[in-house]
């Protein structure tokens, strides 16, 4: 699979665009900005991006009206094969929001319910009962997404209904030639529908990509080799931050070893996840890290550990936003055009590091050292091996394990390095050290 190998950068176009919070009904192609930031991306070494909703919806998107329209907010569906086909000549494959759990009110064949009641042949889209009434006195009551009634949960085991959605995706990819789709809170989705979505895209456009939101629970679940090919590691999500702000590195590296580790038990070893430190629904990084010296080696430990590293756009130049205990538009700003500084050119860095790396794409996982400020961990496959190295204290520190032995190739500095059983790491630092001969391979104990 492609993707296991590129990193993402994900954008959400409603904010990112400058369009109206709510639906205005006035069409303006502000979605061409992100084909002209399409040149930014490939320099930046972005190997796909993923849209959130770009479809016509009553506000935030995620409430859709129309599955085969673009938000007029955003321009037309030729504004968008325009975008598309920009990124794809800067070597940007697209990932299209899939969101098949819900629509909004405003949604066609909800409408459509809403004045024939009973009478109405997509009745049985939704979960209706004629017995009682909505908050919006529709006349009958329906269930919402999580209780949020404005979000209307379609009947994915209606025939219909995932027919409908399935032509729609080819819709997508016949019209706008996307790469893949990520699933819209894939943990309430029906697993039978993901199933014959994986089969149907597969066929469709082999490659196609499948990334499923997924917060809590057993990510073997749905990522199989029936359902999707990835969803959202949460769980490291937080062990990255948390591990920073409370200095406490066992907590990521425990997360690590449970999810990638040599031993059985370990749980998702030989898949690949996908990795973040912030997205459009979370805390920038950049805000939630206590002590701004570790953001970079936030970004360190998420290129260097196993899966598939996501950047949330302007994270890459450090961008601050706070999530609202009730709204998200601090998270979701309008950038003009990109703020490049140091910390995005050492997370450009990073990504060719990681996309010339078998190792950091696809090798084992094994922690070598760990202390509340310090994590030495290995990658390797049997082609390569690379260390990754983290100090976050403010004073130097000295790492000793009979396995830091060998000649490397520090990767960020491209500095050369003889290792004979101890490590110097300097003050908030992060080293990427490759094995350059056969002896680093061998243990002295």
């Amino acid at each position: 699979m492609w993707a296991y190998n590129e990193t993402f950068y994900q954008i959400y176009p409603i904010g990112f665009c400058g369009a109206p919070i709510h639906n205005d009904g006035v069409c303006i192609p502000r979605i061409r900005k992100i084909g002209e930031w399409s040149e930014y991306l490939e320099h930046l070494g972005i190997g796909s991006i993923i849209l959130n909703p770009v479809f016509e919806s009553d506000n935030h998107g995620y409430d859709t009206r129309d599955f085969k329209q673009i938000d007029c907010r955003l321009g037309t569906n030729d504004d968008f094969k325009e975008v598309c086909k920009a990124l794809h000549e800067h070597h940007v494959k697209i990932i299209l929001d899939g969101v098949f759990n819900h629509v909004g009110r405003g949604f066609w064949a909800f409408l459509d319910v809403q004045e024939k009641k009973w009478d109405s042949p997509y009745k049985d889209w939704f979960h209706i009962n004629f017995d009682g009434n909505s908050g919006y006195n529709d006349g009958f009551w329906y269930e919402g997404w999580e209780g949020h009634f404005e979000l209307v949960k379609l009947n994915l085991q209606n025939p219909e209904v995932k027919n409908y959605l399935l032509d729609c995706v080819k819709f997508w990819i016949d019209t706008f030639d996307i790469d893949g789709l990520r699933l819209d809170v894939a943990y309430s989705l029906d697993h039978d529908f993901m199933r014959s979505l994986r089969s149907f895209c597969e066929a469709a456009k082999p490659g196609f990509a499948l990334i499923g939101e997924v917060l809590f629970g057993d990510y073997n679940l749905i990522v199989n080799d029936e359902m999707l090919h990835s969803c959202t590691n949460y769980e490291c999500y937080k062990g990255i931050y948390s591990s920073f702000n409370s200095m406490n590195l066992f907590e990521i590296a425990h997360s690590l070893n449970r999810q990638y580790g040599k031993e059985q038990w370990c749980l998702y070893r030989g898949k690949h996840l996908m990795n973040f430190a912030d997205n459009h629904d979370v805390t920038r990084i950049a805000s939630i890290l206590t002590n701004k010296n570790h953001l970079p080696l936030a970004y360190g430990i998420l290129f260097g550990m196993p899966g598939i590293p996501c950047i949330y756009y302007g994270s890459e130049w450090g961008e601050a936003g706070e999530k609202a205990p009730d709204n998200d538009y601090a998270l979701r700003p309008c950038f003009e055009e990109p703020k490049p500084n140091e910390l995005t050119d050492f997370i450009r860095t990073l990504i060719s590091i990681r996309k010339n790396s078998t190792a950091l794409c696809s090798g084992d996982y094994e922690n070598l050292v760990i202390t509340n400020h310090q994590l030495i961990f290995e990658r390797q496959t049997e082609e390569e091996k690379i260390l990754v190295a983290v100090n976050a204290s403010e004073n130097p520190y000295t790492a000793y394990d009979h396995r830091l032995y060998g000649d490397f190739l520090e990767l960020i500095t491209g500095e050369k390095e003889t290792l004979n059983g101890q490590c110097c790491l300097e003050p908030y630092s992060i080293k990427y050290y490759k094995a350059t001969c056969c002896t680093s391979s061998i243990y002295i104990y």
